[in-house]
């Protein structure tokens, strides 16, 4: 994919946050060993429990799942975890009932170090023309132990537009990027506002 979308991508930097100073998962779980509020921060990261699940080639962050979920209805479940998964999606738009109130909720999994930062990134068009952007910070995360072999975070809730003028088919590009700029997963999806699902 080129990177025609890079405008329409563009993370916002959290005002006066500061990336820390990188450190591997070793040096996390030697860190203040006996320091008791460290240790308490550790565990919630999961640094201390289980055994990695990631192999050595595996990805450092594997996006798994895009949900939408919408009480009552069962969730439209997009999976992102094989490149003809998510390669298919821009021609498999699903349906949203104007006015639905709903919230994405994503599965991932991270490898190998520890992830900081990860923010999802999302530019919806409409006939060519940028109608929203938002941008979610999913936060930093340890390695996936068999413990907890997934991580699953869900978004804050949205309401689709809703009127005869919002009706019709939409693209959105969505990606995650963590705060050293690496993008993990880019892809084009698409969605019809409608009458009625």
């Amino acid at each position: 994919m080129t990177d025609h979308h890079d405008d329409d991508l563009a993370a916002q930097k959290t005002e006066g946050f500061k990336v820390g100073e990188k450190k591997t998962l070793q040096e996390y779980q030697e860190l203040d060993k006996d320091d008791e509020a460290m240790n308490r921060w550790k565990a919630s990261l999961g640094l201390n429990s289980g055994d990695p699940i990631g192999q050595p080639n595996d990805p450092k962050c594997v996006i798994k799942s895009l949900a939408l979920v919408t009480q009552g209805r069962p969730d439209v479940v997009i999976e992102l975890s094989t490149p003809e998964a998510v390669n298919s999606l821009k021609d498999k738009p699903f349906t949203i009932k104007e006015g639905a109130k709903f919230h994405i909720k994503v599965v991932f999994q991270v490898h190998h170090d520890v992830l900081s930062g990860l923010k999802y990134i999302q530019a919806v068009k409409r006939k060519g023309i940028r109608v929203s952007k938002d941008q979610e910070m999913l936060g930093s995360y340890a390695p996936n132990t068999t413990h907890k072999p997934s991580y699953t975070k869900e978004f804050n809730e949205e309401e689709a537009p809703s009127g005869m003028l919002a009706r019709g088919h939409y693209n959105a590009v969505s990606k995650f990027v963590d705060d050293d700029d690496h993008t993990h997963l880019l892809f084009e999806w698409s969605f019809d506002i409608a009458k009625d699902w």
